[in-house]
């Protein structure tokens, strides 16, 4: 199967789906065909512009109305609108000759049995013999999708289910068709994992798969026990989100933004198509039917119809979330419950010991735990062996389709299988044969444990332990831990032993922002590497990679007037970064999520960034009053504005003034790519689409640099514009103040900034060294962050996570 490659795509429905899910192929860099139906009258505008149906932009205005919704979302559906070129529209009629190019065929029209069928029957009279052919159903069996197609057809038909918004959300459901080669299914899953940064698991051809058929059923459940239990919508929210390992969409706040007549339509389906099933009951709950109902007819549909179960009030001048109670059916301002309970269960790190603690409160909070995954096991347990081949498909789908921290078995094993079923089966709970069968045979969890990480899973087939499949474009940092990779660490940083002479630096500060401990540990990393280690990699897997420097400790010299104190730290950041820069050994930055200010620089200081995807990275610093002093400023005129001034007779304005602009303004990429555009990626650097693989080819990226033998950069001299791109930059930012665009202490930052870039005050342009613009960049900040303006901003930043604007 090697051979087998995707060079071009066809998807069939340009819905909110299909559309989405060509953008994000765009995003992979795969060519794509965009079809849909033909309509079938004018639009008032159309007739206006005297169009007829026989126009080019009204028979593809389906997709094209698709492509401008993909253009528009947010968050963006694409890297950077330079994707849509990749992206070729069509319809149905006149282009649908082009699925024959395509090798890989996705069907994304109407939740419509017999329209699908009709469009699989097209397709295999013209795709190639080895196309692949999959359909995005949420839950309509491919048996029935598929039947009467062709035996090639079938071979190469499966389901592949992508969540919304596809770019964003981890899971594809992987479902094999009647026929499927099996080659097909393992080619799909790695195609989908290593070239559309997804993670994929492998259901059966059952109604709504693995992740919605679970979601619904126990989401109906939660919503009966609120409403016969006394419950309001803010209080379920406020306990079963973050505090239970799952977002902070919790329950109701989910449902509004999936859109509640989404909910209904499904759990309708869902309830036809699962007889068997005695947990179907709950979907058809009076109570759960007289809210949803009620909403229905309001056209309160959740957040696209503007209300749900919440509803954005303005009051007395600040936005209020109010919420549906659920009784009167009539909306009530926000209480902000708080519990004892809680403020006691947030002290426990250890999500599994969180859980514990929980499950055993004899109040409103603990009831409502324990009801939640006391039914959520149950039903695992009742529907895991139709729905999928082991329990760790299941718990990976509810871990990569709804972010939960935990699949069902996982928090099973946390709460302690054997207590937690005696105690179920006591109160009524449904308790799987299987689950029964395996603790009397004398195995005590779902999981068999070393060192704390999961090494084997029980599977209910053979009735024994199977050993947990390895994937080794995944490296766990926590298990390297468990396994005593660790080799040294202080409350900041760990250095981490990655295996074949490649060390990691890992930051673990809140936000990974930066302090004196995460120098210090980088200082000490960089002594290992010169005697111990060929490369290194700098990256982690909190939440983000690094949200910038610690402003607390800049805002406290800042007030003290510690100037000699300011110098330092910044100084300490600048030598170091120039260290790592020129550092005759490999040094490879992983970042992801949060690259800020300071964690901007830690990645551009690297000899490479090896990116995730979604990488959100900028030198965001004016927003608290400062300027980059990390070299920040120097890096974006050694990227940006040096190639330029390398052509003669060249104008370094538009090119001064993009940097300028973007760190003045605090841009920040909406992608990796987009960062490359912005100049904080080279082109050398790599953007990798799975964030779980991103360490180990982090780490593939330094020995690959050693194997070529790797030598450091030739020192680079900086150009300075100087005097008289210092007033056009002044110009600039005085006539935004006449236009009231900014503040005045915005003034004054922009012209420290400006001051920076151009180099300082030379009468004629010139090259610079690069520690001539990394003092001007230390100086500029020491004198901003002792202002009481600035002092301001980081105070009210600490105190709420807001830019204040002063």
């Amino acid at each position: 199967m090697t051979h087998r490659t995707i060079r071009k795509a066809a998807v069939i429905g340009a819905g909110t789906m299909g559309a989405a899910i060509a953008a994000h192929l765009a995003n992979a860099g795969i060519p794509v065909y965009l079809l849909d139906i033909v309509p079938t009258s004018l639009t008032p505008e159309e007739e206006a512009k005297g169009l007829t149906l026989k126009d080019l932009q009204v028979r593809n205005r389906i997709v094209l109305q698709g492509l401008e919704r993909v253009k528009k979302s947010k968050p963006a559906a694409l890297f950077n609108e330079d994707r849509l070129a990749l992206i070729t529209p069509g319809n149905v009629e006149d282009n649908f000759d082009w699925v024959g190019e395509a090798d890989w065929i996705i069907e994304a029209v109407v939740e419509r049995l017999d329209v699908k069928q009709q469009v699989m029957a097209r397709i295999d009279a013209v795709r190639k013999p080895d196309a692949i052919v999959s359909t995005n159903t949420s839950g309509i069996p491919l048996r029935l999708i598929g039947r009467g197609r062709s035996e090639g057809f079938l071979k190469h038909f499966l389901g592949t289910h992508f969540f919304n918004p596809p770019r964003y959300l981890k899971l594809v459901e992987i479902i094999p068709g009647p026929g499927t080669d099996p080659a097909i299914l393992e080619f799909m899953t790695e195609f989908v994992e290593k070239h559309l940064g997804k993670r994929a698991v492998r259901a059966k051809d059952t109604p709504n798969f693995i992740g919605n058929r679970l979601m619904v059923i126990t989401g109906a459940f939660i919503t009966k026990f609120a409403i016969e239990n006394g419950y309001t919508v803010e209080e379920v929210d406020a306990i079963l989100g973050p505090l239970i390992g799952r977002p902070k969409t919790a329950h109701f706040r989910l449902m509004d933004l999936v859109g509640i007549d989404v909910m209904a339509y499904v759990s309708r389906n869902l309830y036809e198509a699962i007889p068997h099933d005695p947990f179907r009951e709950l979907l058809v709950h009076p109570e759960v039917e007289r809210v949803t109902n009620f909403l229905l007819e309001k056209g309160w549909l959740g957040n696209k119809s503007g209300q749900g179960f919440y509803k954005r009030v303005e009051q007395d001048g600040k936005r209020e979330f109010w919420h549906l109670n659920l009784k009167t059916l009539e909306y009530e301002p926000p209480q902000k419950p708080k519990w004892e309970t809680v403020k006691a269960a947030k002290d426990k790190e250890d999500l599994a010991e969180r859980l514990r603690f929980l499950v055993q409160q004899d109040d409103k909070v603990g009831r409502l735990v324990w009801a939640t995954l006391a039914n959520q096991c149950s039903y695992a347990g009742y529907v895991t062996p139709e729905i999928a081949d082991d329990i760790v498909n299941v718990d990976n789908a509810m871990r990569w389709g709804f972010n939960h921290q935990m699949g069902p078995f996982e928090v099973w094993d946390a709460l302690g299988v054997a207590e937690t079923v005696a105690r179920m089966e006591k109160e009524g709970y449904v308790v799987a044969d299987w689950v029964k069968e395996m603790l009397a045979a004398g195995y005590t969890s779902f999981y068999q444990y070393e060192n704390g990480r999961a090494v084997a899973y029980y599977d209910f087939h053979e009735k024994t332990y199977k050993p947990l499949p390895v994937n080794p474009n995944v490296i766990v940092l926590k298990d390297l831990k468990a396994q005593g990779r660790e080799i040294e660490r202080n409350p900041s940083a760990s250095l981490i032993d990655l295996g074949d002479g490649v060390l990691l630096l890992e930051f673990h500060t809140k936000a990974n922002a930066l302090d004196p401990d995460i120098f210090t540990m980088y200082e000490q990393a960089l002594k290992r590497l010169e005697t111990d280690f060929d490369g290194m990699v700098v990256g982690n897997q909190g939440e983000h990679f690094c949200a910038g420097a610690n402003v607390f400790l800049i805002a406290m010299a800042g007030q003290q007037k510690q100037v000699d104190m300011l110098h330092q730290m910044v100084k300490r950041f600048q030598e170091l970064m120039m260290t790592v820069r020129y550092f005759p050994k490999p040094i490879v930055a992983a970042p992801f999520g949060m690259t800020l200010g300071g964690g901007a620089e830690v990645a551009m200081a690297a000899s490479r960034i090896v990116a995730s995807a979604e990488t959100y990275m900028g030198l965001v610093e004016t927003g608290v009053g400062l300027i980059p002093a990390g070299g920040g400023c120097k890096e974006m005129l050694r990227r940006v504005v040096n190639p330029a001034m390398h052509t003669k007779n060249a104008d370094p304005l538009p090119f001064l003034q993009r940097v300028f602009e973007q760190i003045a303004m605090a841009k920040v990429s909406t992608s990796a790519e987009e960062a490359r555009h912005m100049g904080l990626l080279s082109p050398c650097d790599r953007v990798v689409m799975n964030p779980d693989f991103l360490i180990a080819e982090a780490k593939r990226e330094v020995l690959e640099m050693v194997r070529q033998g790797y030598h450091p950069p030739v020192p680079e001299k900086i150009w300075a514009g100087g005097r008289d791109l210092l007033a056009a930059l002044r110009a600039a930012i005085w006539s935004m103040r006449e236009g009231n665009y900014i503040t005045d202490h915005e003034v004054v930052i922009a012209n420290h900034l400006a001051y920076v870039l151009t180099g300082g005050d030379y009468a004629e342009p010139t090259w610079v060294d690069e520690w001539h613009i990394l003092n001007l960049e230390r100086e500029a900040f020491v004198e901003l962050a002792q202002m009481p303006k600035t002092l301001e901003r980081i105070w009210n930043f600490l105190k709420t996570g807001k830019v204040v604007r002063n």
